[in-house]
């Protein structure tokens, strides 16, 4: 970003040092938006990344579940009532029991991770738009240094205070 200059002619102008401070203060809280909106972002990937992690678990839960489950019909089919294969039969059951309760429990996790990404999603969109509304805010307010109309500062404030509500919005989320 260019630099602005304050010319001496204008040093005189009362209005010169208020929209002064109030381009620092939006800067400030464009920079704290800024801040949570990447944050928001990187605990997003995170969460959808465990979330993609525990889907990955369940499925492998699920083959497991499944081979067991075709072993034994197969077990059952060639030898059926056989004292040989009753050991291998409830080994078998318990085994594809065992995988079918673990799948559940991967599953309610991956769930809930998946709720925390999109929570997390949700929260960074609304960073974004608070952050796009103060950038918004902050060139309207410089906007006053060259044409030195004060209807700059006017809509600058009012597009500043939009993106610091959904900034706070963020944070409630």
């Amino acid at each position: 970003m260019t630099e602005i200059e304050v010319k001496p002619e204008h040093a005189a102008d009362p209005g010169t040092r208020r929209v002064g401070i109030l381009v620092g203060v939006v800067g400030i809280f464009l920079s704290v938006a800024t801040i949570a909106s990447h944050r928001a972002h990187t605990n997003a990937v995170i969460h959808k990344t465990e979330a993609n992690d525990q889907w990955s678990y369940y499925q492998a839960k699920k083959i497991r579940e499944g081979t067991s489950d075709v072993a034994l019909t197969t077990m059952q089919a060639l030898a059926p009532d056989s004292d040989r294969t009753a050991a291998a039969v409830r080994k078998l059951e318990a085994a594809r029991d065992h995988y079918g309760s673990d799948a559940r429990k991967i599953m309610k996790e991956a769930q809930a991770r998946d709720a925390e990404a999109k929570l997390e999603e949700s929260r960074a969109l609304r960073f974004d738009i608070g952050e796009g509304l103060l950038e918004l805010g902050l060139v309207l307010c410089s906007l006053y240094f060259l044409a030195r109309k004060s209807f700059f500062p006017i809509f600058g404030v009012l597009a500043s205070l939009a993106g610091t509500i959904m900034g706070i919005w963020g944070f409630l989320l």
